[in-house]
């Protein structure tokens, strides 16, 4: 039996879970409605954010289902660094070292988090930045990367606030903010803490879901509506 604490250079292909994350989008269809297809809201707490040597130490998500929150669906685990001396960084999301030596290394946590996802999109708050780590440990763990399309709630919020403030143009775009819990307190949004995988995860699903009613008011009803939404600026919501 293969043992998920080994390296992924030990294996040739890609682990089972990959090949079955794979092949739940391999006729992926993005015109459908919106309420049809599973969304999971992720986030991700890091030692640092250098791409290269900085590594996972929580991941949080939440579903949601037929644009529902489902608060019975939820994913939150820490996750043991390789190396412990970064972990020193890690006290700005309330996580002690002595809280990362007793978690569990990623070797295990990646693992769970895959059957968590399964066939959902995946949704996130600068969802490059957590793909990035995400991919980075599949690769080294289960040798190759997720193939969850994304959602960028950041991207958006751009979409969004382009269309709102139209052609005017004395406004300064320095001033916008895309910060997570600023666009929660102008949305008039719950509130979460910051800096916590979970409640990050939970307060970028608000803002997705926010987003995701204002769009279908705005004639966007298909997930490939939302993907274009970034790049669209004649709409009216």
């Amino acid at each position: 039996m293969f043992d998920l604490l080994k390296p992924a250079t030990w294996f040739s292909s890609p682990d089972p879970l990959l090949r079955k994350n794979k092949a739940c989008f391999a006729d992926f269809d993005q015109n459908r409605p919106l309420a049809e297809y599973t969304f999971v809201v992720c986030d991700t707490e890091l030692t640092g954010l250098d791409w290269k040597k900085d590594e996972l130490i929580s991941i949080g998500a939440v579903m949601i289902k037929d644009l529902q929150i489902d608060l019975a669906s939820t994913f939150h685990h820490f996750v043991r660094p390789r190396n412990m001396a970064h972990t020193q960084a890690t006290l700005v999301h309330r996580i002690t070292p002595e809280q990362l030596q007793k978690a569990r290394p990623i070797e295990v946590v990646l693992p769970q988090f895959l059957e968590f996802i399964n066939g959902s999109l995946l949704v996130g708050h600068h969802l490059l930045l957590d793909m990035h780590f995400l991919n980075k440990a599949a690769k080294e763990v289960l040798g190759g990367t997720l193939s969850n399309p994304g959602v960028d709630t950041m991207r958006m919020a751009q979409g969004y606030k382009r269309v709102r403030l139209g052609h005017y143009h004395e406004h300064n775009p320095r001033e916008i903010s895309y910060n997570l819990e600023d666009l929660g307190r102008e949305y008039n949004l719950p509130i979460f803490m910051a800096h916590d995988a979970l409640e990050d995860a939970m307060q970028t699903a608000y803002l997705f879901l926010y987003f995701i009613k204002k769009f279908r008011k705005g004639g966007l009803v298909t997930l490939k509506d939302i993907y274009q939404a970034g790049r669209v600026g004649s709409l009216r919501y």
